[in-house]
């Protein structure tokens, strides 16, 4: 036998197990590979960093919100501790790329289940029904109803479909204004410049109902359309079934009620009741 030639046969052989070990770790990081979850006992949830009452990252480091409740919530349903939670922002663009990819295990992030969204990732929930409403000065009587918006300054920001839905659809006289974020439109409102803002209704009690806001706005209670807030979850995850059976139990023993009233109530937000699991209001 010729020890070269077995020395060779050798290291080919070593190298083809590499190449083949390899080869279907890069397949099934291309292919999203669901994230194990139990490494180092962590969880990872995407939510909002910048909507107060639902999701928000405080200056101090600290998470607070409606969603992030919920998901801390189904978290510890799922046998993780609030610090097992690593917290990931999951901006409105990114969500569904954040599942595919595997960077996150679970999506609450004022998550509308919509047909297109739900071919890409599948949906827990739905856990909230918002509707498209508009916030408004707690002493402005002129808005009652949505065509009292023609002629009124109105704000979203810039890319929303919220405003443009009212524009084209509701009220098309009304003066369409577009900031780069909410906390502009409500500096606006406050100042007068700005007439009424509009997106999800949750969202907008959200910002209502921070104390610096306390008594300044108030909702218009318009329910312009049906926005069923699901938890977002990778395609065949078998995480969907878990988190529904949690949502289930936590509307059941009151805290879902609770986490509402916490986050949303000082608003004077008045939620529809918990939708059932699977049941979207169109």
């Amino acid at each position: 036998m010729n020890p070269l030639r077995t020395s060779r046969a050798v290291v080919a052989a070593a190298a083809a197990v590499v190449l083949s070990v390899t080869s279907t770790g890069l397949a099934n990081a291309a292919a999203g590979a669901p994230r194990d979850s139990g490494d180092n006992g962590k969880i990872v949830v995407g939510i909002k960093f910048d909507q107060p009452g639902i999701g928000l990252k405080t200056p101090d480091g600290k998470y607070t919100g409606f969603d992030v409740d919920v998901a801390t919530y189904v978290a510890k349903q799922l046998g993780h501790d609030p610090k097992d939670i690593e917290w990931k922002e999951a901006k409105s663009a990114d969500r569904e790329t954040l599942l595919q990819r595997g960077d996150v295990d679970f999506i609450a992030a004022s998550y509308s289940i919509t047909p297109k969204r739900a071919e890409k990732v599948d949906f827990a929930g739905p856990y909230l029904l918002a509707h498209q409403d508009v916030l408004i000065r707690a002493d402005d009587d002129s808005i009652k109803k949505p065509s009292d918006l023609n002629n009124k300054k109105l704000c979203s920001v810039t890319g929303s479909t919220s405003a443009q839905n009212v524009k084209d659809k509701i009220a098309p006289n009304a003066q369409l204004q577009q900031y780069g974020g909410y906390s502009e439109c409500l500096t606006g409102l406050e100042n007068g410049v700005i007439d009424a803002v509009t997106t999800d209704d949750a969202i907008l009690a959200g910002y209502a109902a921070q104390p610096e806001f306390k008594g300044k706005f108030k909702l218009g209670g318009f329910k312009m359309s049906n926005e069923n807030y699901g938890i977002g979850v990778q395609k065949g995850s078998d995480l969907k079934a878990k988190i529904n059976t949690a949502l289930e139990k936590m509307v059941a023993d009151g805290s879902w009620q609770a986490a509402v009233d916490k986050n949303l109530g000082p608003s004077g937000y008045q939620n529809e009741p918990a939708p059932k699991i699977g049941v979207i209001v169109q």
